[in-house]
């Protein structure tokens, strides 16, 4: 099976490619004198035989074979949730001590000396 890109294979890329630049150079052509003036409609009678070749000449099978998708199956999937639970335990285990040790601890006043 051939590579695609949005749905289509790599031939209407290609013939994108091959009129847009047909339809440039007659652009450019055009405004030129003389014999170069008709080179333009010989650069279109090419891009029309690439064309045609390309469209009557097709490389890829016109039905694609079936791609057989690979099942994921996650194993991990009890360990990841026990591996979390002890995490967030933990977490909280050491916010509380930080609650405990840090933010609650208490600020003794000094005792004021009186004569």
């Amino acid at each position: 099976m051939t590579s695609m890109v949005l749905g289509v294979g790599n031939g209407v890329f290609i013939m994108a490619m091959i009129w847009v630049s047909a339809m440039l150079l007659c652009m450019l052509l055009s405004r030129s004198s003389g014999v170069a003036r008709f080179t333009g409609v010989v650069i279109l009678i090419g891009a029309l035989v690439i064309t045609l070749v390309l469209l009557l000449l097709p490389r890829a099978d016109e039905f694609p074979e079936a791609v057989v998708e690979a099942k994921i199956v996650d194993a991990f999937f009890i360990c990841r949730y026990i591996l979390l639970a002890l995490l967030m335990s933990v977490f909280l285990g050491s916010v509380f001590l930080l609650l405990v040790q840090h933010i609650l601890e208490p600020v003794y006043g000094k005792s004021l000396r009186s004569h």
